[in-house]
C-alpha cells in the first residue's frame, strides 16, 4: 500500500518537475537549485512514509511541510486545502455553507459570539452566549473554533445536532439545525445619522460591495437631496476583492481615473485599474473612517480618496497591506493564495508595511518613509499604511478597555445580565443604567489588567537587580500608586465602558445592524465628521493645506 502510494506521489512530482522546468528553463542555475531541492523533498517524503516507525497521515505530513513553506514568506501567502474552501468562499464571496454564526473559544468551549439574522443558527433558536458542548453527540470540550467550524460547515440541506449549554437555563439541551448557504451582507447598515448627514458601513469587499454602497448613497440622497456630507465607515474592514475597491472608488471619482496599479515579478501580469463608469456624486463632501484594522482594499479606497483630495480621512493609521494576492489551482480541489504583486495608488506610493513582527506590521518612522504628493500638492508618505488627515486616539488602546475586551468580561457580563432580564424592545429605548452592578461583577471576577506603566516598572526592577541596585521599597510604592490609579480608572472610563456594554447588547438582540447603529450614538469619530461637514471652510482647508 505504501509503495503503491509512493509511486503515485513520485508520478505527481515528476509532472511538477516538468512544469517547473518549462517555467524556469531560462535560468539554468536557478532551475538546477529548484529541481535538486524538489528531488530532496520527494526522497525525504518517500523515506519517511516507507520506514518511519509509526503509520503517517500523508495529508497531515504534507500540510505541515506546505504550511512551513508559505509561513516563511509574507503573512498573506497561504495554502488552501479542500477542507478550507468554505472559508475561502466566505472571504471572497461573503457566503459559505454552514450555520451562520460567529464563534470563539471561551472557557474551554466554542461559544456563539454573533448571529447572522435569518441564517440557520438564528432560525434554530440559538442565542449569543450559547456554548456548544457537543456536536452529533461528540464531546466538543477543548476544540478550537477552526476545528469546530470544519465540522459545522457542510453541504446545504444536511443536518447537524448541537448540544447547547445556555447560561440561566438548567441543564444542557439539543438543537437540530439544517445547514444552508449563508449569505453575509457586506453593508449591514446605512442611514442618516442626522437629517443632513448620511452614513454607510462596509464590513468587507466581497461581491457587490461597490453596488451596495452606491445604492445606499443614492437612497440617502433621495431621502434628502441637500445632504451636507456622507460618512463611509471602513473601520475593521480587512479588505477583499480588488475589483470591488475600484467599483467603490468609482462612486465618488469620475470615469477614467487611475485607482491602482499592480507590479510584480511577472511583468505580463502588471495592470492598471481605472474607474469605468460615471460616478454617483463627485461633489458631495466625504469623510472616510479608518483604523489599524482597515487593510488591503480598504487602504486602496482610503488612499485613493486622499490622493485625489476627494474626501477627508479620520481615525487611526491603517494596517499597511499593499500586496496583491492571486489564487491558483494546484489540484485535488486545493489552491494556493500567493502574493504576486504590490499595488500603487495614484500618487505613486505603495502603502505596504515592510517590517513584520509576529505576523503584525511594525511602525515605520516618518523619517524612513518616502514622500509623495496628492493632486492638490499635499504631502503623503508611503509604507506603513495610510495616515488619516485627522488623527484621533483609539479608545480600545486604553489598557482598561483592552483588558475588558480581551478577557471577554463585557461579553460574559451581558450574557449573565440578560439571563435574568427581558431583552430590550428597541435599540433607541435601551440605556444601560446598572453600572454599579457591573463594577460588582468585575470585583467578583477579580478583574485585573496590565498598564504600560506596570510593564515599564517590571523592566526597571529587572534591570536594577541585574545592575545590583536595591529599589524594592521604591518599586513597591510605585506599584501601589499604579494600583490605586487602576481602580480609579474604572470610574474614569465609566461612559466608555457603558458604550461598550450597550453595543454588545444591541448586537446580541438586533444583530450586526443593531450593533453598528448603537455604536453611532457616542462615536467620537462620527461626531468629528459631522463637525467637519458643519464647517465647510475647515473641510476645504484640510484638503488644500500643504
Amino acid at each position: 500500500m505504501h509503495m503503491k502510494w509512493t509511486l503515485k506521489l513520485s508520478g505527481i512530482l515528476v509532472v511538477l518537475l516538468l512544469a517547473t522546468a518549462t517555467t524556469f528553463q531560462s535560468d539554468s542555475g536557478k532551475y538546477f537549485e529548484i529541481t535538486k531541492n524538489i528531488e530532496i523533498f520527494t526522497n525525504l517524503y518517500k523515506e519517511l512514509n516507507t520506514y518511519y516507525v509509526d503509520d503517517l497521515d500523508p495529508g497531515k505530513v504534507m500540510r505541515t511541510g506546505i504550511d512551513a513553506m508559505v509561513e516563511s514568506l509574507d503573512p498573506y501567502t497561504n495554502y488552501i486545502s479542500e477542507s478550507d474552501i468554505e472559508g475561502y468562499r466566505y472571504m471572497t464571496e461573503g457566503r459559505y455553507n454552514g450555520i451562520g454564526a460567529v464563534s470563539k473559544t471561551v472557557d474551554d468551549y466554542v461559544t456563539i459570539m454573533e448571529l447572522y439574522e435569518g441564517q440557520p443558527a438564528d432560525k434554530a433558536g440559538l442565542q449569543v452566549g450559547d456554548k456548544i458542548v457537543a456536536v452529533d453527540n461528540q464531546d466538543a470540550a477543548g476544540k478550537t473554533t477552526d476545528e469546530l467550524n470544519n465540522i459545522l460547515r457542510g453541504f446545504p440541506g444536511t443536518e447537524v445536532e448541537l448540544t447547547i449549554r445556555r447560561p440561566g437555563t438548567p441543564g444542557d439541551f439539543k438543537v437540530n439545525l439544517v445547514r444552508e448557504e449563508v449569505n453575509v451582507d457586506n453593508v449591514p447598515y446605512y442611514g442618516l445619522v442626522r437629517e443632513d448627514v448620511g452614513y454607510v458601513a462596509l464590513t468587507t469587499f466581497t461581491r457587490q460591495a461597490g453596488k451596495n454602497v452606491a445604492d445606499a448613497v443614492r437612497e440617502m440622497k433621495e431621502q434628502n437631496p441637500e445632504l451636507k456630507g456622507i460618512i463611509l465607515d471602513l473601520r475593521n474592514n480587512g479588505g477583499g476583492l480588488l475589483t470591488e475597491a475600484v467599483n467603490l472608488c468609482n462612486i465618488f471619482i469620475p470615469k477614467g481615473e487611475i485607482v491602482v496599479t499592480t507590479k510584480g515579478k511577472v511583468k505580463e501580469w502588471d495592470r492598471s485599474f481605472s474607474t469605468r463608469s460615471n460616478s454617483v456624486d463627485e461633489e458631495i463632501p466625504l469623510t472616510v473612517l479608518v483604523n489599524n484594522y482597515s487593510a488591503s482594499a480598504s487602504e486602496i479606497v482610503s488612499g485613493v480618496v486622499q490622493d485625489y483630495d476627494r474626501g477627508v480621512l479620520i481615525g487611526q493609521p491603517t494596517y499597511g497591506k499593499g500586496l496583491v494576492q492571486n489564487t491558483r489551482d494546484i489540484g485535488y480541489n486545493a489552491k494556493v493564495k500567493m502574493t504576486t504583486a504590490k499595488y500603487y495608488i495614484p500618487s505613486g506610493r505603495c502603502i505596504q508595511s515592510v517590517e513584520y513582527e509576529g505576523g503584525e506590521p511594525v511602525d515605520i518612522p516618518d523619517s524612513e518613509r518616502t514622500p509623495f504628493t496628492t493632486r492638490n500638492g499635499r504631502t503623503v508618505l508611503d509604507g506603513g499604511g495610510v495616515r488619516p488627515d485627522i488623527l484621533l486616539d483609539k479608545l480600545s488602546d486604553d489598557a482598561i478597555i483592552k483588558g475588558l475586551l480581551e478577557q471577554d468580561l463585557i461579553f460574559k457580563y451581558v450574557t449573565q445580565y440578560f439571563s435574568e432580564k427581558e431583552a430590550p424592545e428597541a435599540i433607541e429605548d435601551f440605556h444601560f443604567q446598572d453600572f454599579d452592578n457591573f463594577v460588582s461583577y468585575l470585583e467578583a471576577m477579580d478583574f485585573n489588567f496590565e498598564t504600560k506603566s506596570e510593564r515599564l516598572l517590571r523592566q526597571l526592577q529587572s534591570t536594577a537587580e541585574k545592575e545590583g541596585y536595591s529599589m524594592n521599597s521604591d518599586i513597591e510604592l510605585l506599584a501601589k500608586r499604579i494600583q490605586q490609579e487602576k481602580e480609579a480608572a474604572i470610574m474614569e472610563y465609566k461612559q466608555e465602558i457603558i458604550d461598550q456594554i450597550e453595543r454588545e447588547v444591541a448586537g446580541r438582540f438586533f444583530y450586526q445592524r443593531g450593533k453598528i447603529k448603537m455604536g453611532l450614538r457616542n462615536d467620537e469619530e462620527i461626531k468629528e465628521a459631522i463637525d467637519l461637514f458643519d464647517d465647510p471652510a475647515k473641510y476645504q482647508q484640510v484638503l488644500t493645506q500643504q
